[in-house]
């Protein structure tokens, strides 16, 4: 199972609720397309402050290297490394971008897929809102208030399914 964080985007001037079709999946783990295709990857997803400091950075250590006398090999190793490194922190660099550009972390959620995923985490969301008589704002409460709001609707706390429920 994959594990994945949740993040709302900021309201628009016009919107009152938050648009679910909008949110984004962030999955935790090793991202190979980030390692293969490092600055291909960060411009798909938008990561222009990352691509320019990784940009920065490699040139930075290439040159240092070739200033030192370094071979093609020790260059290469190098840059393979970093590459390495972003795919690692892929998830990692789409919170940050995410974070900057004033998008909430609304939760964690757990599925086999994304739409797994999605759909886990949308039960919740529309079964909070039902319970709370109203659209849901969002699926998870501050930590103050999430023990004694979930035991008041439903009995459970957790991502455990409520006794009875439909599968």
């Amino acid at each position: 199972m994959s594990v994945y964080t949740v993040h709302e985007p900021p309201l628009r001037v016009d919107a009152v609720l938050a648009e679910p079709e909008r949110f984004s999946f962030v999955r935790d783990g090793f991202y190979w397309w980030a390692f293969l295709l490092t600055p291909v990857w960060m411009l798909r997803h938008r990561l222009w402050l990352v691509l320019a400091i990784y940009l920065v950075v490699t040139a930075g250590l290439d040159a240092a290297l070739l200033r030192v006398g370094a071979s093609v090999l020790p260059i290469v190793l190098v840059g393979i490394l970093i590459s390495l490194l972003v795919g690692f922190e892929a998830s990692t660099l789409r919170r940050f971008t995410l974070r900057r550009r004033r998008w909430r972390n609304i939760g964690v959620i757990s599925g086999d897929d994304l739409e797994d995923a999605e759909r886990r985490f949308f039960d919740v969301w529309v079964r909070n809102a039902a319970a709370r008589g109203g659209a849901p704002p969002n699926p998870f409460l501050p930590p103050a208030q999430s023990a004694a709001s979930m035991s008041e609707t439903s009995g459970v706390i957790g991502l455990f399914p409520e006794p009875g429920a439909q599968r």
